[in-house]
């Protein structure tokens, strides 16, 4: 089972000798050459473990290096990768691998089998610190037969295999990583993927060189510079000042303005990525009223028109179109005089409102801070008082791991994968690092659904999970984002749905 990995990446062979054509009145980017002006820095190098393992943002960077278990087009559809085949026994007790033969490591050492099995038995071991760790340990006693890879479920998870493509999903060097550490590593990691690591100053650049023997053929751009522009203003300089060719995740305003001028082009498609306010069960919101309240005061509507410019879709659930269980009957009206109602009904009012602090990042997605200033807005003409504090998305993930987030705080919240285990159930399961609210009765209704082996049943239960979430409020949806990538017109950029911008994506027009 093969595929021409060119064609899933996008480019041609033609492509490949071509020359990078910069903007008409700035100076172009040299032949092969590619500056990137990111939004986030990278904190660490092993994409498996740690709290940056399950951002989705950087998720492009690592795929730059690593390649996963299983690759995901730009459309979110699986195609084969270091793992060509893959599969259930019948009665869903084993899981059977073909691996990929004939490729090597960045340091020319062949992968093999063994680096698949290790990566899969290193994800599986608490000890590790994969986020992930109770996906991966569900398969175990790994055998290995030439190229063939036999594993015993433990417990069935259904979306062990989609898990292979999303967040901690990479395969990692045995041989090399034993040899150097986690400290040699950090200084010099390597994977399989279509870019190697040349150069890494932290919280400044990142320098990447082509694979001349990727597996799926070398990548059109012979080296790539990604900048780690955490402001948006200076991503927007970056881009109009030609200093780089892409950028990403500017302000909507910015993005219009920018395509239409002589030299840039974009492209901004609803990814599948959403915005929500994490809810946290105390203070004030251990009170229905306060939620409902809460959740009924915001415009959904006004905020895309408004602050996105009608890029994106609002949503009323933690699932969006492209989801496996995303239910468009599920609704939450926008009012506010009930909102005020139910607030009344606890002794809140405009003149002696609930008071909560509600926390959010600042330029780390388009308009973030000033989406929450224009809810904060709206709860306080019904009787919230929020006061906001701005922090680092490295800060919000710190504080959700640690049960510490405020009573309401601005996420975003990636699932390729469109599953709802990975969008309703990380987020609202109780025993999930990743969760804001924890109580036992949602649990109960999400805890028999993540071995269901009906795959119509899981389903159903999801939708049923979802239809509950909304009526108890315990956590306000946003919208689905939608991702402005601007671009010099000398650079064809695919878009990923994913949002991971993968400069492998990229070839000179």
């Amino acid at each position: 089972m093969t595929i021409n990995r060119r064609e899933l990446l996008g480019y041609s062979a033609a492509a490949l000798g071509a020359t990078a054509i910069g903007l008409p009145r700035i100076a172009k980017a040299a032949a092969g050459e590619l500056t990137i002006a990111y939004n986030v820095n990278l904190p660490s190098w092993d994409p498996t473990t740690g709290p940056s393992a399950v951002n989705p943002t950087i998720q492009g960077l690592y795929q730059s290096v690593f390649d996963q278990f299983i690759p995901q087009k730009p459309d979110l559809s699986f195609a084969p990768g270091l793992l060509t085949e893959w599969g259930w026994n019948e009665d869903r007790t084993k899981i059977t691998m073909t691996v990929r033969e004939g490729v090597t490591w960045h340091d020319g050492s062949p992968f093999t089998p063994e680096d698949v099995v290790w990566s899969l038995q290193r994800a599986g071991d608490e000890k590790t610190g994969n986020p992930i760790q109770f996906v991966w340990k569900n398969v175990n006693n790994f055998k290995i037969d030439g190229n063939k890879i036999t594993g015993d479920v433990v417990q069935f998870d259904p979306v062990y295999f989609k898990w292979m493509s999303f967040l901690t999903g990479y395969v990692m060097p045995k041989a090399y990583y034993e040899k150097v550490g986690p400290e040699g590593f950090e200084k010099a990691p390597i994977g399989t993927g279509p870019y190697m690591v040349e150069k890494f100053e932290r919280n400044a650049f990142l320098r990447l060189k082509a694979n001349p023997h990727y597996w799926g053929g070398k990548p059109a751009f012979e080296n790539v510079t990604i900048k780690f522009v955490t402001d948006a203003a200076s991503r927007v300089a970056e881009i109009e000042s030609g200093s780089s060719q892409v950028t990403l995740e500017i302000p909507y305003e910015e993005y219009d303005r920018l395509i239409a001028k002589d030299g840039l082009a974009g492209t901004c498609k609803n990814v599948s990525d959403i915005g929500m306010i994490f809810f946290n069960n105390k203070d004030a919101m251990l009170d229905k009223n306060v939620r409902q309240a809460a959740v009924m005061a915001v415009d959904k509507q006004l905020l895309v028109k408004r602050l996105l410019r009608g890029y994106g879709q609002p949503i009323d659930t933690l699932e969006t179109p492209e989801y496996a269980a995303y239910d468009p009957s599920i609704k939450v009206e926008h009012n506010p005089e009930k909102a005020k109602e139910l607030l009344a009904a606890s002794g809140y009012s405009p003149e002696k409102p609930a008071k909560i602090t509600i926390q959010t990042t600042k330029g780390f997605k388009p308009k973030d801070y000033e989406m929450v200033q224009a809810i904060v807005g709206m709860w306080r003409k019904v009787g919230i008082e929020a006061t906001i504090e701005v922090y680092e998305i490295a800060k919000h993930y710190e504080l959700r791991a640690a049960h510490k987030l405020a009573p309401a705080a601005f996420y975003n919240w990636g699932n390729a994968i469109g599953d709802p285990t990975t969008s309703t159930g990380f987020a609202m399961f109780g025993p999930s690092p990743h969760s804001s609210w924890k109580t036992d009765d949602l649990d109960a209704k999400i805890g028999p659904l993540w071995g269901e082996k009906d795959e119509a049943k899981r389903i159903a239960g999801w939708k049923a999970v979802d239809k509950y979430i909304a009526e108890q409020a315990y956590v306000l949806p946003l919208m689905q984002f939608a991702q402005p990538i601007v671009h010099a017109k000398g650079v064809k950029v695919v878009q990923h749905i994913s949002g991971a911008l993968l400069p492998a994506l990229m070839t000179p027009a």
